[in-house]
């Protein structure tokens, strides 16, 4: 029998201060790891990984027990481990959370954590920020610390104290979008999630994570997108998506990559301009919004764009609900458009 065949898969929940926050730390997103004090047992690019950690009781590779995180070695010399992580984008936070799942006589007993603002990476002259005091840190736990700071970070530094090991680094927050580099047409990605795109509801995502739609690239699998359970009643699949400003829409791209046997065989698009309201208030209206597109075929395993010849005119708009019928699977979902602000 192989150590597959006996893994442990960690379960994880949203905490509840992160309501309407993305994880600014997801590889999804171009998070990365740009350095790191020590990572002899365990890389700390693990740390990052969207999936819970795992654990595989009897793996043991060339450094010694196999971890499904960061760990350092043990430290003899005296001062602490530490990570800096470069956020997918830059955002106003609203708490962390340091996982150290399946790490029991091996976890840092304190952690504290430092946030900057970088035009690049940090430096010797970067000004770090603690947001997160010295604290302890508990063995197999979450280990939750809410924020209540408005300033945008775009790096942080996850200190440990003074060595051991990370399942997993959570960094919940909202991305602030400057809008900067608009393309040719002079549109801009509306709805990306680094643009302060978010899924605000949804009928159903068995089988998928809704927020990965958003995300940037195309799908790396079936499993890399949204995907609804076979409708065995009437009605239809939908998706409520707010984009990150107010714009005009002048072309959409519905991509269903490696979905083949499971793609919706039709969508259409409906579409508001909403000031104020909570996500289930906005959810119940979407209902009745006007049709930005009508019913249009999808294929398998294609990106379909549609420019706005096929989109009535709404004006401005600030959320769409995609509706797929009856139910399958999207990779990801691109609203490309004009600012209303620059009108």
């Amino acid at each position: 029998m192989t150590d597959t065949a006996n893994a442990i898969r960690a379960t994880e929940e949203k905490p509840a201060f992160a309501a309407g926050s993305v994880n600014l730390a997801s590889p999804r997103l171009g998070a990365a790891i740009v350095e790191v004090s020590d990572d002899f047992f365990g890389p700390a690019a693990r740390m990052l990984n969207d999936a819970p950690a795992i654990f595989y009781p009897d793996r043991y590779d060339e450094q010694g027990k196999w971890m499904d995180g960061w760990e350092s070695r043990r430290r003899r010399q005296g001062g602490h481990d530490h990570c800096i992580v470069k956020l997918g984008a830059k955002g106003v936070l609203a708490g962390f959370e340091v996982n150290t799942r399946f790490f029991t006589g091996n976890h840092p007993p304190f952690v504290s954590i430092e946030g900057a603002l970088v035009d690049d990476l940090p430096d010797e002259n970067t000004v770090w920020t603690e947001i997160v005091a010295k604290a302890d840190l508990l063995p197999d736990t979450p280990n939750l610390f809410p924020v209540n700071d408005d300033q945008p970070y775009n790096v942080l530094r996850l200190n440990i104290f003074p060595d051991g090991g990370v399942a997993r680094f959570r960094v919940w927050g909202t991305p602030v979008c400057e809008w900067k580099h608009p393309d040719a047409d002079g549109h801009y990605e509306l709805s990306a999630i680094i643009n302060a795109g978010r899924v605000v509801g949804y009928s159903d995502a068995h089988y998928g994570d809704p927020w990965i739609i958003l995300t940037p690239g195309r799908g790396l699998n079936m499993g890399d997108g949204w995907e609804t359970r076979r409708r065995r009643g009437p009605g239809n699949d939908w998706i409520v998506i707010a984009l990150g400003a107010a714009g005009h829409p002048g072309k959409i791209e519905i991509d269903t990559a490696h979905f083949k046997g499971n793609y919706p065989d039709r969508c259409s698009i409906q579409a508001s301009h909403v000031e104020g309201g909570t996500d289930a208030d906005i959810v119940a209206a979407s209902e009745t919004w006007p049709l930005l597109m009508d019913e249009q075929r999808l294929q398998m395993d294609h990106i379909h764009v549609f420019d706005s010849g096929a989109f009535e005119d709404l004006g401005p708009i600030t959320h769409i609900r995609l509706n797929i019928f009856p139910d399958g699977g999207i990779s990801r979902v691109r609203v490309f458009g004009t600012l209303a602000q620059e009108d």
